[in-house]
């Protein structure tokens, strides 16, 4: 699956007022001015546009099902992951610098252009919570993928946009099969259904699980296929792995929206998990899930976690 992985920096021009968790944020202020941007019949529904299927906005924001998907994947995953950097920080004075990291999959790549320009307009217009009457201005300073500047403000120009990597499914090696211990720190509120219900606590074939179906659905819609995994193989023996140590605690947090006109609970699970048994046929797994997060609202940046150590 191409794999793009894009840090941005700003620096307010006025005072900003954000929430502790930032990430949804920029992913509403993103959609609306991608759309503003790129909207060539502004008059119409994304529905009823005759542009729909080679629009930018319906493609990223809206993503619909596929004829060639497995149905049972109930929502099709955005191609993208918003993660802004980890800071309880809510005032930003005029000079402060803010970074994130947006994080394309598949496609969404060749669309690296619009993001830029739209997170310019962004800056213009303002975001975060209105102080006397006015949203917090910035300027947009760069754009690196690596150690490839992208954007400076100084060129005011895409300066050097290759192809984005590849993010592979890589094969157990043999010097994962000897490990029996895995550390998991839950570093953004992972949130999990099982069995039609919000999980409090975290089982690793539950965790597993969620693993499979992110895979499943991103190579779907934004990779090369479905993988050929050996899935109730997979989740039969994860059962066998058991919680070592756990102080997992679930996190409540609240986020208003603009599309629903209502306050949304986004609660999840955060902190550290120690699981024992033969682990090392999932590692691979992990380590892919490391990149594109787990759970639901994976593109507010939901579901970040690391792998703390491997014994």
């Amino acid at each position: 699956m191409l794999y793009g992985k894009y840090s941005f920096t700003v620096t307010f021009d006025s005072d900003a007022i954000l929430p502790p968790y930032k990430g949804s944020t920029f992913r509403g202020v993103f959609g609306h001015a991608l759309k503003r941007v790129t909207c060539a019949l502004k008059r119409q529904t994304c529905d009823d546009c005759m542009l729909h299927s080679k629009c930018v906005y319906p493609f990223v924001f809206e993503t619909v099902p596929h004829e060639k998907a497995d149905r049972r994947i109930a929502a099709p995953p955005h191609p993208y992951v918003i993660e802004v950097a980890d800071s309880e920080k809510t005032l930003y004075r005029q000079g402060d610098s803010l970074a994130f990291t947006l994080k394309l999959f598949g496609r969404a790549n060749e669309f690296l252009p619009y993001f830029i320009y739209a997170l310019e307009h962004i800056g213009t217009l303002g975001i975060g919570r209105a102080r006397e009457g006015k949203r917090g201005t910035f300027m947009l300073d760069s754009v690196v993928c690596g150690e490839r500047m992208i954007y400076s403000a100084h060129e005011k120009k895409l300066l050097d946009v290759q192809p984005a990597g590849e993010l592979i499914l890589q094969s157990a090696s043999p010097c994962d099969t000897g490990y029996d211990r895995i550390g998991i720190r839950l570093i953004t509120p992972l949130r999990l259904k099982y069995h039609n219900s919000l999980e409090g606590d975290l089982p690793f074939h539950v965790l597993i699980r969620a693993a499979l179906r992110r895979v499943s659905s991103l190579m779907q819609y934004h990779g090369g296929g479905e993988p050929e995994l050996d899935y109730r193989g997979l989740v039969k023996r994860a059962c066998d792995v058991t919680v070592r140590h756990s102080n997992l605690r679930w996190y409540d947090w609240r986020r208003y929206s603009n599309r629903q006109e209502s306050e949304m609970l986004m609660g999840g699970l955060i902190g550290d998990i120690l699981y024992e048994g033969r682990i090392g046929e999932f590692l691979p797994l992990l380590r892919f899930c490391e990149e594109v997060n787990l759970g639901k609202q994976t593109s507010f940046g939901l579901g970040k976690f690391r792998l703390s150590s491997i014994e």
